[in-house]
């Protein structure tokens, strides 16, 4: 049985190497691939080579079901871009929906949920508004959840449309606002760029930059692998078409206050995926990056999370690092009495 998932990075990596897998190692493979939310990522990057007969079957419905979540990941965002038909700002595409409608790499294979979009922060009123006349409506109808996301989250609490059961996330910056670095939302929203439907992703360099931050500075690294591919095949795509990407990049890092999140996402980009950085990067730093590729790695044959304290240790770093002490203990505190789980507990997005 597998250790850990790297045989799903080697997969991921040089897809020629599931050739010489046996047959519990190919059940082993498929169950971290869905584990990870990567499922769809390794059947598209494994077409081209032979395997045996009972995974194609699984991989081509893998693909069927990322075609399927695809198109309707877009209807959902033309809903959204009709329900705000009225609105004069922009609408920003996130993070999978995002990937797609931009035609990138990333969006290969890749796995979307719920449908992450960005407005201006002064705008959320009137963008709420309209999303709940069109039919949307709260998942979480509580007073301290709902005064908790207006006050100190990134993004309004969540809504639910009542006929499909879709859910959208209506963010005005890519961090909570407790959270140590301040990306510039202004500045974000400003680079867009425009879609032929009128809708917006953010620049090139935003894009990566909020995939970044999703994972070191917002999570515990639940389903980070998927989320290291995803930073992996933009960094591919982005550096190879601009000479002065990387220029960018640190440029705007620096803006966003997230140079030490982006140069980690780098060494580990390299170190899982040999992603190609620009010279320059900062080198590995043996103990601190190792934690994290312990914790990233943390899957057993079954695709189940191993390595608890690791895991632990991760949680706890995530609350740490949204909200200082004294008010994380007061909201911890808060959820215990109600018996309810945190507020914007990090799971797979």
């Amino acid at each position: 049985m597998m250790q850990d998932a790297r045989t799903l990075i080697r997969a991921l990596r040089e897809p020629a190497s599931v050739e010489a897998l046996n047959s519990r190692q190919w059940t082993d493979l498929i169950s971290v691939a869905r584990a990870e939310s990567l499922i769809g990522s390794l059947a598209h990057r494994v077409k081209d080579v032979a395997v045996p007969d009972r995974v194609r079957a699984v991989l081509r419905d893998a693909i069927e079901a990322h075609d399927l979540a695809r198109r309707q990941a877009m209807w959902e965002a033309d809903c959204a871009r009709r329900a705000l038909a009225g609105y004069p700002g922009k609408i920003v595409l996130m993070k999978g929906t995002a990937y797609v409608a931009a035609n990138l790499d990333a969006g290969i294979g890749r796995s979307i949920g719920d449908l992450d979009i960005m407005v201006a922060r002064d705008d959320l009123p009137v963008v709420e508004a309209a999303l709940l006349d069109a039919g949307w409506e709260w998942v979480k109808p509580d007073p301290y959840d709902d005064r908790y996301y207006r006050d100190y989250m990134h993004e309004l609490p969540p809504l639910i449309h009542r006929e499909r059961d879709r859910m959208v996330d209506v963010h005005h910056t890519i961090l909570p606002l407790t959270a140590r670095p301040t990306p510039d939302a202004q500045a974000i929203l400003e680079d867009a760029v425009a879609l032929d439907d009128g809708l917006y992703v953010m620049a090139p360099a935003d894009m990566l930059l909020h995939s970044i931050a999703h994972l070191f500075a917002d999570g515990d690294l639940a389903g980070g692998l998927r989320n290291l591919w995803d930073i992996n095949q933009l960094v591919r795509h982005f550096s190879g078409g601009d000479a002065e990407f990387w220029m960018k990049l640190r440029k705007r890092a620096e803006k966003h206050g997230l140079v030490d999140e982006l140069e980690r996402a780098l060494r580990l980009a390299v170190r899982l995926y040999a992603t190609p950085v620009g010279k320059g990067s900062a080198g590995w730093r043996k103990i601190s990056d190792c934690l994290y590729v312990r914790r990233l790695l943390a899957r057993d044959g079954y695709g189940r999370e191993t390595r608890k304290i690791t895991r632990f240790a991760f949680y706890v770093r995530s609350h740490w690092l949204r909200m200082p002490p004294v008010m994380l203990a007061r909201h911890l505190w808060a959820k215990w009495r109600k018996g309810g789980k945190p507020v914007g507990e990090p799971g797979i997005r």
